[in-house]
């Protein structure tokens, strides 16, 4: 015979629900706290302070976009702002002050007089007061310039953007003037030699107003001792500035004029007229 009655396990289960309704209701009121908080922090732009004086968490600031909006043209730096060199920059050496190295020999100088005239003069002295002009000039220009003697100990082996020897014609030939120009018959280089030749020629003639004489060039300038001293590849060239019986008032009383057509010569060189 079987006793009816309640099962065991009832209150049990009616306990537990009670208890998961109220932590459900908990649950609820929270999350109906956190969505309040989350409007007003909202609404006040995000100044809002919980109660109880705690500050709320900080909210990192977002950039602007960069790009731009349209119909704004973006503004540029202006052109005289100044901006910090670059690695590479800071790394390449500065540009070179010296626009280049030339030789100048006074011809004769420190070995003879050279051709000497009735009245005295040497060619040697005459020679000296040029190329010491030419010198000058060419250094006011910017230009690395080494003055010279005939045969002077820094030939051997000389390297340099341009040499020029500077000589006088002989005064025993009366009736003569003019002035000539030349390089080395066997030049390693006659294309650039050909053209320093070229230089002098014209411009020497455009500013001191001397005629060309080139029927008079002898064995002793296209192969003058100094072109076979110094470096190969060094463009050198001879120019006998006039004869100094009938062109005395150009090359001897005028040196500075002399001087100018020979230094306007080489600055044509060096800056490549003539080249192709």
């Amino acid at each position: 015979m079987t006793t009816r009655g309640n099962p065991v396990g009832a209150p049990l289960a009616r306990r537990v629900l009670i208890v998961v309704a109220r932590v459900m209701l908990v649950l609820a009121g929270a999350s109906l706290l956190l969505a309040a908080a989350l409007s007003a922090w909202l609404l006040t732009g995000g100044n809002w302070q919980p109660p109880g004086g705690q500050e709320a968490p900080a909210v990192p600031s977002v950039a602007p976009p960069t790009t731009p909006t349209p119909g704004i043209t973006a503004v540029k730096p202006p052109a005289t702002a100044t901006l910090m060199p670059t690695e590479s920059a800071l790394d390449t050496p500065p540009a070179p002050t010296i626009a280049g190295r030339v030789g100048i020999v006074a011809g004769h100088a420190g070995y003879d007089p050279g051709a000497v005239c009735a009245d005295g003069l040497p060619e040697a002295e005459d020679n000296l007061a040029i190329a010491t002009i030419v010198v000058e000039l060419l250094g006011q220009q910017g230009y690395q310039v080494d003055l010279l003697d005939e045969f002077d100990d820094r030939l051997s082996g000389y390297r340099a953007d341009a040499l020029v020897s500077i000589h006088a014609d002989s005064c025993q030939v009366p009736g003569a003037s003019g002035f000539k120009v030349a390089r080395i018959t066997d030049s390693a280089i006659p294309e650039a030699e050909d053209r320093l030749v070229d230089c002098l020629y014209r411009q020497y003639e455009a500013i001191t107003g001397l005629p060309r004489h080139p029927n008079s060039i002898t064995d002793n300038m296209t192969n003058y001792h100094a072109f076979r001293e110094i470096d190969s590849y060094t463009p050198g060239a001879i120019i006998e500035t006039g004869f100094l019986l009938e062109d005395q008032p150009w090359i001897v009383r005028r040196p500075r004029l002399v001087a100018g057509g020979i230094t306007a010569g080489v600055i044509c060189f060096l800056q490549g007229e003539g080249q192709e």
